[in-house]
């Protein structure tokens, strides 16, 4: 529940007229989380994705308004909008690129003409996005994409596809869908592809082993004796890298025990809790890794954001120079608990 935002700012969200209104109300929201930085690191993230989810929803009616506009009709069959990476996490930052897919229904129509349709969606709600400041993922992981851009059917054909292949490619696809999360539209859309992704995921004994060499790739930043590692060269000398020294390491972990274990929820949050109570591990450890993601989360929004090029950025680094004491005992700390969760998960290979 946005409690704290107040009618003034969800009655211009609903009244925004272009991606330029959506960008303006970017910066306005930045300030009114600013003024509520006293809220629980929970409650901040929690608040903040459910901004973003506002401004991408409205985005996407806009999109759909302009296809409209352009002679394309309205939405041909029922759709769904999904986000991956943190988006489909609801872990975005003050900053965050697109990472979109779409899932529409298959029905006995035109068939070329409803795939071209949501094409062409996909790249007006790219285009929309982008001018309300979120970068395209340079992956191409977007909507705009005929990979990610397909029916129920094609899309069930497509994960079985992933499942046999034995490339890298494959398995970063896969690892993607995992984060997947439904936004706009027809939510049971995505939500039963869902449980056709870990059902075939799990089918396939050599998937989960794959996942795995894929997913520790990416090591906490701390060296053999425990110092913390800074970048050496360039302009960010000094800096920490937290998203890919901290943050994905442990998104990354829980992602693929999450996967093993059948656990629907994307959050790296709530796939802890639910990994706590089916008892993949004890209490105690759960609790010590809830902590650390927590202290991770509070890092990545020091991390802030610039506008720059028409898009909300950040390298995902913090200058060490702005810890205090107490807050690089406790990164020392909390890193201690990523390196023990990526042990404990390089250890099921042997299982």
């Amino acid at each position: 529940m946005l409690n704290f935002v107040n009618a003034d700012l969800q009655q211009r969200m609903a009244r925004a007229r272009s991606a330029e209104d959506l960008l303006e109300l970017r910066g306005f929201m930045y300030q009114e989380m600013e003024r509520h930085s006293y809220l629980s690191i929970d409650m901040l993230n929690e608040q903040l994705n459910a901004l973003h989810d506002w401004v991408i929803g409205r985005a996407i009616a806009l999109a759909e308004k302009e296809l409209a506009r352009k002679g394309r009709g309205a939405p041909p069959v029922p759709y769904a909008y999904v986000l991956f990476g943190s988006g489909g996490r609801k872990e975005q930052t003050w900053s965050s690129d697109q990472d979109s897919g779409i899932i529409y229904e298959h029905q006995d129509l035109d068939w070329d003409t409803t795939q071209a349709y949501f094409l062409a969606l996909g790249e007006e709600i790219v285009d929309t996005l982008s001018r309300a400041g979120y970068p395209p993922c340079e992956g191409k992981v977007l909507s705009s994409h005929s990979l990610w851009c397909k029916s129920v059917q094609q899309w069930r054909t497509t994960i079985s596809y992933w499942c046999k292949d034995s490339s890298w490619e494959a398995v970063r696809y896969l690892l993607i869908m995992a984060d997947g999360r439904s936004v706009y539209g027809e939510e049971r859309l995505w939500s039963q592809l869902k449980e056709c992704y870990l059902s075939a995921v799990q089918s396939y004994a050599k998937v989960p082993i794959r996942m795995l060499e894929n997913t520790m790739r990416h090591k906490v930043l701390t060296g053999i004796f425990g110092q913390l590692l800074t970048d050496r060269y360039g302009e960010d000398a000094g800096n920490l890298d937290i998203k890919y020294g901290a943050y994905i390491p442990m998104v990354n972990a829980v992602r693929l025990l999450s996967i093993r274990a059948g656990i629907v929820e994307t959050s790296t949050l709530e796939r802890l809790l639910r990994l706590i109570e089916r008892y993949e591990f004890t209490e105690s450890e759960g609790r010590s890794y809830l902590d650390a993601f927590r202290f991770f989360i509070q890092m990545r929004l020091m991390t802030k954001a610039h506008f720059a090029d028409g898009y909300y950025i950040s390298s995902g680094k913090l200058p060490r120079s702005v810890l205090a004491k107490e807050q690089e005992r406790e990164l020392r700390s909390f890193l201690k608990q990523g390196r023990r969760l990526q042990r404990f998960v390089n250890r099921l290979k042997d299982r």
